[in-house]
């Protein structure tokens, strides 16, 4: 049996749906890979604080939450071949006029809600002028846009996408910053003394990847045009 842990605060990828059920692209994923693979599972939904920590400790067997493949913590973990290409995106207020790059944020010293601790977070960083403004789930950044809280907010594309599609006052008073600012690779996360179980998820995604099913859950959760399924390596 796996144990399978996921933070699910992140729509359309990983949340629970209005029956307080695990839904989403990446729990319909998962659920792919470990059948297909030949496992039983039980998924659990954790913080994102302890999905990291509860992996090392042996608490969980995989983690799956639109983990970015990063050098550095595969000196600690292991990763899947990619299931998904994504990365940062902007979104701004309207009245942000004459904006349209993330100097020029910097330059009008703009205040730009974030997830704490996630890819999207340390990229702002880079800009010193930029006003980080930090949340403990992406929704709350979203939120307080809504209620001019922040100038905008920046996460990953699939979540910035999903929150700008389906809140009217997005829709009507925001647009996005240029395109999708960074290029990053999604990975099932394992330990790293996990050799056979690495080959055996790898060898069911890369099957999963080939026949289509993978597309046809991005399809199904309308994940956008800034999201994009990777060939199988």
């Amino acid at each position: 049996m796996l144990v399978i842990a996921i933070d699910a605060t992140f729509i359309p990828m990983s949340f629970l749906n209005d029956r307080g059920e695990l839904d989403g692209f990446e729990i319909d994923l998962i659920k792919e890979v470990v059948k297909n693979a030949g496992f039983d599972y039980e998924l659990v939904n954790v913080e994102w604080g302890g999905l990291f920590g509860g992996l090392i400790t042996e608490k969980f067997d995989l983690v799956i939450s639109s983990i970015t493949i990063l050098e550095e913590r595969k000196n600690r973990m292991a990763f899947s071949i990619p299931y998904l290409q994504s990365g940062v995106a902007v979104l701004v207020h309207n009245d942000m006029e004459n904006v349209d790059s993330l100097e020029q944020l910097a330059q009008a010293k703009a205040t730009i809600g974030a997830q704490i601790n996630t890819t999207s977070y340390y990229y702002l960083q880079k800009y010193q002028d930029i006003n980080i403004k930090t949340y403990d789930k992406f929704a709350h950044a979203v939120i307080d846009m809504a209620n001019k809280g922040n100038d905008g907010v920046v996460g990953d594309s699939v979540q910035v996408n999903y929150h700008f599609n389906n809140r009217k006052e997005l829709t009507q008073n925001a647009r996005f910053l240029g395109s999708r600012m960074t290029s990053e690779f999604y990975g099932i996360v394992l330990r790293k003394e996990n050799i056979e179980l690495q080959q055996k998820i790898n060898a069911s995604l890369k099957a999963l990847l080939a026949n289509g099913t993978v597309q046809r859950l991005h399809d199904k959760w309308n994940l956008g045009d800034f999201a994009v399924v990777p060939l199988p390596e």
